[in-house]
């Protein structure tokens, strides 16, 4: 017999033309309901965007993009200049709001606190087009 397999891996495609916070939890949870228990982490292969925990529908996406506008403005005081201006502001995002967190999975549900959501974080109207990559280490069931 094979040697079970613990780990399972899907990229999804997310565009941020639309939102800056883009919420992600239920595509995740459905990859999550394919079954396992383990570590799932949500990573973003991007120079430019995050990934978060984070409430929303509260008005929090708008106070976030808002609060990073102010840590960050978007003019050409940054060093790094190609693209949109203020393009700089968005290589440092991923220092805030880092590419990837990482969360318990039992028997398929994510272990998420009562509000937590996952959230891509994408400021960079330059690249609207992202992967976001889904890895679920661990057992079975």
């Amino acid at each position: 017999m094979a040697p079970m397999n613990p780990w399972r891996r899907r990229d999804i495609s997310v565009d941020t033309t639309a939102r800056r916070v883009v919420d992600l939890t239920e595509e995740v949870a459905a990859f999550c309901r394919e079954g396992g228990s383990g570590l799932l982490s949500v990573f973003v292969p991007h120079a430019t965007a995050g990934v978060a925990l984070m409430e929303t529908g509260s008005g929090s996406e708008a106070d976030l993009v808002e609060t990073l506008g102010r840590l960050l403005p978007r003019d050409d005081r940054y060093q790094h200049r190609h693209g949109a201006p203020g393009h700089g502001a968005d290589h440092l995002l991923p220092a805030l709001i880092g590419p990837s967190v990482v969360i318990p999975v039992e028997e398929g549900q994510m272990l998420l606190g009562t509000w937590q959501r996952i959230v891509l974080v994408d400021l960079n109207a330059d690249n609207p087009n992202r992967r976001v990559r889904l890895s679920l280490l661990g057992g079975g069931g």
